[in-house]
């Protein structure tokens, strides 16, 4: 799947009997999203910014789509950057709404 065909997708409720994602389809996955890793069950990204004005202004346009989607990453906030990290809680792994909401991060920046 290509990460545009996350881009055209939305976050559906993760229910107790969804399976995680395998490490090599997550792995698949991460070919086609610019700049995210897997570490310790997670996917995730830093992005570097110019100042903190720039970073708060990022975590804001994540937070509003992390409320659209209903689903929602660890932030990790410093003066120029920010860490996003998902995983799906309530499957205890990765979940194909990690990769929606992390296309449309990365949609942020792109434009």
């Amino acid at each position: 799947m290509a990460e545009s065909d996350f881009t055209k997708k939305h976050c559906k409720p993760c229910e107790g009997g969804t399976k995680p994602m395998a490490e090599g389809e997550i792995r698949e996955h991460l070919t086609k999203l610019e700049g995210w890793d897997y570490q310790d069950g997670a996917i995730l990204r830093t992005f570097k910014f110019k100042d903190y004005y720039q970073t708060i202004a990022f975590v804001n346009a994540v937070s509003w789509i992390a409320h659209r989607e209903n689903h929602h990453p660890i932030l990790l906030i410093t003066y120029n950057s920010c860490c996003v990290r998902y995983f799906t809680q309530a499957i205890k792994g990765i979940s194909e709404n990690d990769f929606i909401c992390a296309t449309q991060i990365n949609a942020l920046l792109s434009k």
